[in-house]
Formats: structure tokens, C-alpha cells, sequence
């Protein structure tokens, strides 16, 4: 399973006031925000782990040593076309997660906050780094790609994380579950990614024509995208 160490430039400004809920506050000081992001680009320590294996479509099945069966329609939908898929996990690490718990403790809900969704920024940009990976070793070997599908989303249900780690061996980069499935650190994704032959292209949602939000049941959560 290769190991990726991630580069992050920066963290999103305005991806970290969607997550924190302020895309509506016209007057949030927003030096608190630019605080936070570089807070955050100073903490994290982004990593992922991914591999590929075989995908049997009419089985919904993950053809790994210990095969993966998938439960949940718009997961099994997302990968009907596919022959492959590639699952990753990603993570920045637990020194920012124990600063936003500091910050709580002291009563410094603010800052606490914002250093979170920044966190929750940071983490989905390392994720965004490995899919563009996979889709460019995708291609190379004449596959496209759909965009990433985590559990949680979609109908797709968390119980399945443990499986989803031990597929990448996931512990390698310091990820875990708790006996409730939520992942350790907690700023960490785990997702899938589809490959199915150029061929099919027109068949299979790609990176960048779908949007993940867009597949989501949770159609209340504060920081979904919107168009």
C-alpha cells in the first residue's frame, strides 16, 4: 500500500467559513478565520495510504484477501460500471484536534471552532491531493475515475470503516476506529474511488462533473456545497 505524504500550500480560507458555518455572516471579523487556517497549516501533518483492487459490479463486492461486500444503493450505484476501484484514507494527524480540545477546555469556543473547521479544510484538501494521484495512475493505465465516496455519505453506512482500514492497512499512518466506527484521529477520510475502462467514460460520474454534496442524503448539514 503506498504511503502519500501531502503538501498543503494553504488552507481554504472560505472552505474553512463554510465548515464553520459563516458562508451567511457578513460581519465575522475574518482575521479570526486567516488565524485559524494558518494555525492549522502549522499543526497538521497530512498523510494518506491507498491501494487498488479488483471490483465485482454484480456482486458488490471489493476483491480483496478478505473480499468487502458494499451495502447501501447509492454506493453500489456509484460503482455499477466500474472493474476497479481505489481506497484511500487520509489524515492530518491528532496535535490539532488536542488544541481545538484545549481551546474548548479554556472556554475559547471561537477559536476552538474555527482551528476545527480548518482542520476539517485541511484534511479534505489532502484527500482532494490523493484522488488527483489515483485519477493520474488511473490514467496511465487507461482507466477513468468517479469522484471519491466516503462512508457516512450517501446512505452509506460507517459501520463499514473497519473493513475500509484494514483493506489499506490503514494503521500505518496512525488511523483507527472506535468500537462506534468513527475514525481516530478524528480529522482522518476514508473513501473510494471507481475505475472503469476509457470506454465507458460517458457512464461513470467523474471527478470534477459530480459533486460529492450532490449524492449526499444530508441535505440539512451545514456544510454542504451549494450551486
Amino acid at each position: 500500500m503506498p504511503i502519500y505524504n501531502a503538501t498543503l500550500t494553504h488552507i481554504d480560507i472560505n472552505e474553512t467559513k463554510r465548515y464553520a458555518g459563516l458562508m451567511r455572516t457578513a460581519d465575522f471579523p475574518n482575521q479570526l478565520v486567516v488565524n485559524a487556517c494558518m494555525e492549522a497549516h502549522v499543526l497538521a501533518e497530512p498523510k494518506g495510504i491507498w491501494e487498488i483492487y479488483p471490483y465485482d459490479a454484480d456482486l458488490e463486492t471489493i476483491l480483496a484477501e478478505q473480499p468487502c461486500r458494499l451495502q447501501g444503493e447509492k454506493i453500489i450505484a456509484h460503482l455499477e460500471h466500474c472493474s476497479q476501484v481505489a481506497v484511500l484514507a487520509v489524515t492530518i494527524g491528532e496535535e490539532l484536534e488536542k488544541l481545538v480540545s484545549h481551546h474548548f477546555s479554556k472556554g475559547n469556543y471561537t477559536a476552538g471552532l474555527l482551528l476545527d473547521a480548518a482542520g476539517t479544510t485541511a484534511v479534505e484538501e489532502t484527500a482532494d491531493q490523493l484522488s488527483a494521484l489515483i485519477a493520474q495512475h488511473a490514467a496511465k493505465q487507461g482507466y477513468d475515475t468517479t469522484f471519491r465516496f466516503s462512508p457516512g455519505y450517501g446512505g452509506w453506512d460507517i459501520t463499514v470503516q473497519p473493513a475500509i482500514l484494514q483493506l489499506i492497512q490503514a494503521h500505518r499512518i496512525g488511523i483507527t476506529t472506535t468500537d462506534t466506527c468513527m475514525l481516530v484521529p478524528r480529522k482522518s477520510v476514508t473513501a473510494v474511488i471507481g475505475l472503469t475502462p476509457h470506454q465507458n467514460q460517458l457512464m461513470v460520474p467523474t471527478m470534477g462533473k459530480t459533486e460529492g454534496c450532490s449524492t449526499c442524503t444530508q441535505l440539512n448539514c451545514q456544510s454542504r456545497k451549494r450551486s
